[in-house]
């Protein structure tokens, strides 16, 4: 295969870092605080992205992208986490919406692991939901966060996380109520109609009890940029409150509440993929046709609306001088409906409602130690969820095409799950020599659940004792370690260690299959409940070992990084139950796979000159199947094969160019082939998409502070590319594929006074 020019030179800056003994970036901070100080040569730089960690440690085992690098992604990166995260090294995220507002019509993936197996959280508290399980990344404005942490091997083990983080942790750190009045306005808008309104009011210190609060606003709407239907009305609000209670007590409060509706984007098969030049624009249909076969891609039977909420606090209190305590109690929900056509319900044409209602309910406590040279942390996790997932069934009528309503399809009572998590960090140092160690125990409480159908004549629910199913309890600990030796002022290097884990997920595939097969498993005296006895806790054990060299023209680090992966979830045949559909054995999944991953990352700042940046991430990634599997009684030779959707080659790279009051950026993405199933004969091509932004900068002018004015092209020369790929990573077939945004522009106004 001919590599192209663009990864030979991408090949050789990494060839050269590996072995020229790179390490550290800008170094130090406060022992009790998870907060870069940096050194004054950093100071002559707005640096994009730091080493960062959490309170308690003396290892800078993750990164912090500062508000300047959240920049970077313009104003699609303030409508999603993951959009902001993509600049990084490892980070590979892509969306079928060019403004992100497509909710779930996205991918996302951590060192070649699916995000959805990662942990998002906001000041260290857990954001997620199921069905499919994990972070809600669209869910906040970005413009209300000072920085994001990111943490890919070693997690901190107070960072509740809720599901888990196989695919790594991610941590929002809030903008919050500023000491000083102030109002900050923004307004973008752009190509398909895009419109995005943004402002937040600061109240300063209120009066003498030195109460601040803030409040922000946004909406935001578009059209799909293929296919008839809207994305948004988006609405957005953000508030926090900071109340001093006296010096050695401080309260703060966050709220968030984000509301979206918008129309799906379709999915596109392996066959019409390979032919973007005639399939690109394919989409959902704007009329009903009265015929069923054409009617469930309807756009109005595929749509979405989700509803968030977050509410938490922060109290932090000093009970010595060297002991501090925090808690974190918080409150989470999620309202969410989604609709799905199909060309197979109940036998016919139809479409599937999708209900999530979700409540969480749970607080965080640290204690916090600084004894002489060493620190340590104490802490317990608790939740309580309540999570409600059903579908219902609706046929459509032919020479109609209106909907006849026919009962429930998955409905199971659901109790209360908990989390209960303890854990404990040490760290300390010995000169240049910086040390950490940390160990978390997460015991998971799943809740029993009786089984229900309805009843095919009156629609009515009836017990089905073959549908229940027993409680069950998941435990794991979870190690870390860190270590780092400074040479000098501007070299460290860097080795951690941690075990990561995901709660069992894609538990309603599961049902949908027993439901659709009850008679073959009811007969070959197989209940659900047997089914998810196989279901277990996906771990994987990490290690890092890097190197950060800083100097007055370049920061860099260089990060090998090797995992090993078992019990993921993967596809098993059963020979007990035949599928009458295929004549061939049953297939579902079991906690029975394994991989295994090494790498390089590279993170690259160079300062050419004043004003002139440039950045270059390249990572390596080899992740592959550690064992065969069997399908459908087939045994499918896939072992060292790399795992589905995962390209060997990624590069993120830009330059940021300051000419007196404007700034030019050129960014460029390049993620090298990949393919769509475990076979391999789904072949998906390399891309390389261009974007540029061009803005305005005025410091001041008139009473307006930080005026700027941008325009951003994204995908500049229009390239067809497939991004989302719709699969799980041991995909034998069915796997859809998204096809990436094409050529937009956008603009936007923003000022402060």
């Amino acid at each position: 295969m001919k590599v192209p020019p663009s990864l030979r030179l991408v090949q050789g800056i990494s060839g050269l870092l590996l072995f020229s003994n790179l390490a550290y970036s800008a170094e130090v901070s406060s022992l009790d605080k998870g907060e870069v100080e940096l050194e004054e040569i950093v100071l002559k730089e707005k640096r994009i992205v730091l080493p960062t960690k959490q309170a308690g440690e003396t290892v800078y085992t993750g990164v912090e992208i500062t508000k300047r690098g959240m920049e970077l992604s313009g104003i699609k990166g303030t409508l999603n986490v993951y959009e902001v995260l993509s600049i990084l090294p490892g980070v590979v995220f892509e969306s079928s919406d060019p403004s992100n507002l497509a909710a779930e019509n996205t991918n996302v993936r951590i060192r070649g692991i699916r995000g959805y197996l990662g942990g998002l959280t906001v000041q260290g508290i857990p954001n997620y939901g199921a069905n499919p399980i994990g972070p809600r990344a669209y869910v906040y404005d970005l413009e209300n966060f000072e920085s994001i942490a990111v943490y890919k091997g070693a997690i901190p083990a107070d960072f509740g996380v809720g599901v888990g983080n196989r695919a790594g942790a991610v941590e929002l750190r809030p903008a919050w109520a500023k000491e000083k009045t102030g109002i900050t306005l923004s307004q973008s808008f752009g190509s398909f109609n895009f419109y995005k309104s943004y402002v937040r009011v600061d109240t300063g210190k209120l009066h003498n009890l030195g109460s601040r609060l803030s409040a922000a606003y946004s909406y935001t709407e578009s059209d799909k940029w293929k296919g008839p239907g809207n994305l948004g009305p988006r609405n957005n609000l953000n508030l926090t409150f900071v109340q001093p209670v006296s010096e050695r007590l401080e309260v703060k409060i966050f709220a968030n509440f984000n509301e979206i509706k918008h129309d799906k984007y379709r999915y596109l098969n392996y066959s019409q993929a390979r032919d973007l030049e005639k399939h690109r624009r394919l989409d959902f249909n704007k009329w009903l046709t009265g015929n069923p076969k054409e009617d469930y891609l309807y756009y109005k039977y595929n749509k979405a609306k989700h509803l968030n909420r977050d509410l938490f606090a922060v109290i932090d209190g000093k009970l010595f001088e060297n002991v501090t305590l925090t808690l974190k109690p918080y409150y989470s929900s999620e309202d969410a409906k989604i609709w799905d056509g199909t060309s197979n319900l109940q036998g016919g044409p139809g479409v599937q409602k999708r209900t999530r209602d979700i409540e969480r309910k749970g607080f965080i406590g640290n204690l916090n130690l600084a004894i002489n040279d060493h620190l340590a942390v104490i802490g317990y996790h608790y939740e309580c969820a309540d999570m409600d997932i059903y579908t219902e069934n609706y046929l459509i009528v032919n020479g109609t095409g209106s909907l006849i309503y026919r009962g429930f399809g998955v409905f199971a009572t659901s109790g209360k799950s908990y989390i209960h998590s303890p854990y404990i960090k040490i760290a300390g140092n010995f000169g240049n020599f910086n040390w950490q160690a940390g160990l978390k125990y997460f015991k998971f409480k799943g809740p029993s659940s009786e089984g229900f159908v309805a009843n095919t004549t009156t629609l009515k629910l009836q017990r089905a004792p073959d549908l229940d199913r027993e409680a069950k309890t998941y435990h794991i600990l979870l190690p870390t370690v860190g270590l780092s030796y400074r040479f000098n002022e501007n070299i460290e290097a860097y080795f951690s260690y941690g075990r990561n884990f995901i709660r069992p997920y894609a538990s309603l595939p599961l049902v949908s299959l027993y439901n659709r097969l009850r008679p073959q498993f009811k007969s070959a005296g197989i209940t659900l409940n047997d089914l998810f006895k196989g279901f277990d806790i996906e771990r994987s054990d990490n290690f890092d070992l890097g190197f950060r060299m800083n100097g007055k023209f370049f920061d860099i680090t260089s990060t090998l990084f090797y995992s090993k992966h078992r019990k993921i979830l993967t596809t098993i045949s059963d020979p007990r139950v035949i599928d009458p559909s295929t004549g061939k054995p049953v297939n579902y999944q079991q906690n029975v796979g394994r991989a295994k991953g090494y790498g390089v990352e590279v993170a690259g700042n160079f300062y050419l000159r004043d004003g002139l940046v440039f950045y270059l991430n390249p990572t390596y990634n080899h992740l592959t199947y550690d064992k065969d599997i069997t399908y459908a009684g087939k045994t499918l030779k896939i072992e060292g094969k790399q795992v589905v959707d995962v390209p060997r080659w990624t590069v993120a790279s830009g330059l940021i160019l300051n000419y007196n009051n404007f700034e030019i950026m050129p960014q460029v993405r390049y993620l090298s082939k990949r393919y769509g199933n475990v076979e391999h004969t789904e072949r998906i091509p390399s891309f390389l998409v261009c974007d540029l932004r061009v803005s305005y900068l005025r410091e001041r002018i008139g009473f307006m502070k930080n005026f700027k004015v941008s325009v951003e092209v994204d995908n500049l020369f229009d390239k067809k590319y497939i991004s989302v790929i719709n699969a799980m990573d041991d995909a034998v077939s069915g796997t859809t594929y998204g096809v990436g945004a094409p050529f937009t522009v956008r603009g936007s106004l923003s000022f402060k006074f």
